[in-house]
């Protein structure tokens, strides 16, 4: 979004936006320029459907979990500030801390989100954040989408908030699980429409979580598509 769209919301569009410290704002915007910078030199990278993700108001991501590479993946694919859940200790670390900081992180138990991470994310989705999911759980082995675990579920009702699907082509064979090596291969990522509020309410947790599947598997396929 440039200046002169901010300038034409309204009063309620700007305060829908999460109030931010400049030097958050400084942050993130630098390394989102760097690193799509980086990503069109070395992996010639391309994202498809960004114009998806809400202008404004609270939204969470779902997307695919391939590498480590994700996090970025996502992010600078998208036009609007995201927050990601990362692991509690990642905070202690002197650079990776003070970065998850900067771009609003969301600390989480080794076991998972638990009741502070629930809060803080929910926290972020009320104030109109958009908050970035891996609804897998972990990184796939084979660059596939696995199984989906429900446990975010209750998240995303109570947030009452647009679930937009995110999939991604290229970031297992660029860094596969279990190596430390980067590969220059090409990355596509698409984001897909919306589900609603209103569509999540209508379905149940199985049917919730087997639409959520559909999106993001068919996001990666017009991905792959996309790379060929």
């Amino acid at each position: 979004m440039n200046i002169r769209e901010v300038t034409r919301m309204t009063t309620a569009e700007r305060n829908a936006w999460p109030r931010k410290s400049f030097s958050k704002y400084l942050t993130y915007a630098a390394a989102r320029f760097i690193l799509r910078l980086f990503a069109l030199l070395l992996f010639r990278f391309h994202c498809q459907g960004r114009h998806h993700i809400p202008r404004h108001g609270g939204a969470i991501v779902c997307a695919n979990h391939q590498s480590m590479l994700d996090p970025p993946i996502v992010g600078m694919a998208a036009s609007r500030h995201l927050a990601y859940l990362a692991r509690k200790t990642l905070f202690k670390h002197p650079l990776f801390g003070w970065f998850l900081r900067k771009v609003d992180g969301i600390p989480l138990d080794r076991g998972g989100m638990g009741i502070a991470g629930i809060k803080a994310t929910l926290k972020s989705l009320k104030a109109g954040g958009v908050v970035v999911i891996f609804p897998e759980g972990t990184r796939s082995k084979n660059g596939e989408l696995q199984q989906l675990k429900g446990g975010f579920i209750a998240l995303v009702r109570r947030a009452q908030v647009p679930l937009v699907p995110c999939g991604f082509i290229g970031a297992h064979e660029c860094l596969p699980r279990g190596t430390g090596a980067i590969r220059f291969r090409r990355i596509r990522c698409v984001y897909g429409e919306p589900i609603s509020v209103s569509e999540i309410e209508s379905l149940s947790d199985e049917q919730l979580l087997a639409i959520v599947h559909s999106h993001i598997l068919d996001c990666m396929q017009r991905a792959r598509i996309s790379r060929s």
